[in-house]
């Protein structure tokens, strides 16, 4: 008889996942099978369901797929020709796609591989499951102290928040400003970075009072309400005039995107992270020339960001706020996501 697991899984475009029973994947060759310990949840699963079929098409991804890229679990089975993993091992799965040989992986971009179009959780089956199974061994990462059911966030929300401070830290010497907007999952782990990677002053916006104490909890110096009408004018006064040395956006709407601008130092660089869909509503040689400012944007971060967060992890060095919800009730989890109720991150638990 064929074992069956659950998989929360989008089976329609334009239609909310379901939590369903399917097939135990059975590894071939060069594939492993991990037993999920736990799966983070992140702000691109909400968009799934609402994203056209066409986009889907064209990104080449197939109908249906269990939702979730943030895994960290156990290796549970292997085929032939994978060596050097035992049964039960602890391991976090790194999030983005990548191929190994083309020349961005070469230079060490590997979340700039084209096949990160497509991946675990976007267009092929993900973490939020009791099993997951791996096209190949890459994206595996042997853990030792930290509880795998907590790795996930770390693969994606620390991973990304890492490479955003890794891009931005050579800025960021004695007497210089970080901006960070959002204070949420990613934001949160933003302000640890900066604090153990950079001597700069960190400056956090956020629209939430709670998000706005944790901050401070974390390591910002100042936090500013969001919501203020002269949020700009406030941040150029608490650094007299000068702006930020770099902003790490993790909300990228208009309203933000227009901050960031606005509140930008000479040889500064802003990094649009958040997929708010924001637009700049200026020319960017206006907005930027004078300042020799930069704008850099990226998905993910790289295997190396995915190390160097679970090994401060491990180290005791980050704090990872999480909620943990049972496979049962996903769409509960996914609701408070879309609400703007997690502090932290949500981690679903088989």
């Amino acid at each position: 008889m064929t074992k069956t697991m659950r998989a929360f899984r989008m089976v329609e475009w334009q239609k909310p996942p379901e939590l369903v029973e399917i097939p135990v994947p059975e590894p071939g060759p060069g594939q492993v099978r991990v037993k999920v310990a736990g799966n983070g949840l992140c702000q691109s699963d909400l968009h799934m369901p609402h994203l056209p079929d066409a986009l889907g098409q064209f990104m080449g991804w197939q109908m249906p797929f269990t939702l979730g890229h943030e895994v960290g679990g156990w290796v549970d089975a292997w085929g032939s020709g994978v060596t050097g993993w035992k049964e039960g091992q602890p391991v976090a799965l790194i999030s983005t796609r990548s191929c190994g040989a083309c020349l961005e992986c070469d230079a060490g971009f590997d979340n700039a591989c084209t096949l990160n179009q497509r991946g675990r959780g976007y267009g092929m089956d993900g973490g939020i499951a009791d099993y997951v199974l791996l096209e190949n061994v890459r994206p595996l990462i042997p853990i030792t102290k930290l509880d795998p059911k907590l790795a996930g966030p770390l693969t994606d929300a620390g991973t990304t928040s890492y490479h955003g401070v890794a891009r931005v830290k050579e800025k960021l010497g004695p007497g210089r400003t970080a901006l960070v907007i959002g204070a949420g999952g990613l934001g949160g782990f933003a302000i640890q970075y900066l604090k153990l990677l950079t001597q700069a002053r960190i400056l956090v916006v956020d629209t939430a009072a709670d998000k706005r104490a944790r901050a401070i909890e974390l390591g910002a110096d100042e936090v500013i309400d969001g919501l203020r009408d002269d949020l700009a004018t406030e941040i150029l006064r608490l650094t007299e005039g000068r702006g930020a040395d770099a902003v790490l956006d993790f909300v990228g709407n208009d309203a933000t995107v227009a901050t960031s601008i606005a509140c930008l130092a000479k040889l500064s660089t802003y990094a649009v992270i958040g997929a708010g869909e924001g637009k700049l509503a200026q020319p960017l040689m206006g907005a930027l020339a004078g300042k020799n400012a930069s704008i850099i944007s990226f998905v993910g971060g790289t295997a190396a960001d995915t190390r160097a967060a679970l090994d401060l992890a491990d180290q005791g060095l980050l704090r990872n706020d999480v909620e943990l919800f049972d496979l049962a009730d996903a769409q509960k989890a996914f609701d408070k996501l879309a609400a703007g109720e997690l502090v932290g991150r949500g981690i679903i638990v088989p």
